[in-house]
């Protein structure tokens, strides 16, 4: 990459401006442990029928009284119903969230992939950078890959 085609050196932009920015961070951050959840719901759901609070807690690597705590704030929010000995089931608006962030997930790791990036660090990679990307660069990742193929 040649100077030239380097961006400006930052400058600092208006407060206005600089927040917004910010709460747009802050909001992917909110919304990325529910993302990630209703994903790995649906994930357990279609491999075995339902998702269990074991499994869930084994998958993402936490004790399972924090994924009691998170599924209770999802059943308050209408993303999910937990039946008693039953497991743990997506509402219509989880199922929704669900596909909305495994295309998402698609998106940015077939554009890491297209970049030439291995497939285990773009699967890595794009877990993390699918919840802070915004709708016009996701169809940017998208045109680009588009165009490879």
């Amino acid at each position: 990459m040649q100077d030239h085609d380097l961006p400006p050196e930052p400058v600092l932009v208006d407060a206005e401006a600089h927040s917004a920015g910010f709460r747009q961070v802050r909001e992917a951050r909110r919304l990325e442990l529910v993302e990630d959840y209703v994903e790995l719901i649906a994930d357990l759901i279609g491999d075995a029928g339902e998702a269990r609070q074991v499994d869930i807690a084994a998958r993402l690597g936490v004790a399972q009284p924090t994924v009691a705590k998170m599924l209770k704030r999802l059943a308050e929010d209408g993303l999910v119903q937990q039946r008693p000995y039953r497991g743990v089931f997506l509402t219509e608006a989880g199922q929704a969230l669900a596909v909305e962030a495994r295309e998402r997930h698609r998106i940015v790791e077939s554009f890491l992939l297209a970049l030439g990036v291995s497939p285990d660090v773009a699967r890595c990679d794009a877990e993390g950078i699918e919840h802070h990307v915004s709708r016009e660069t996701l169809d940017a990742f998208r045109r680009f890959t588009a165009a490879r193929t």
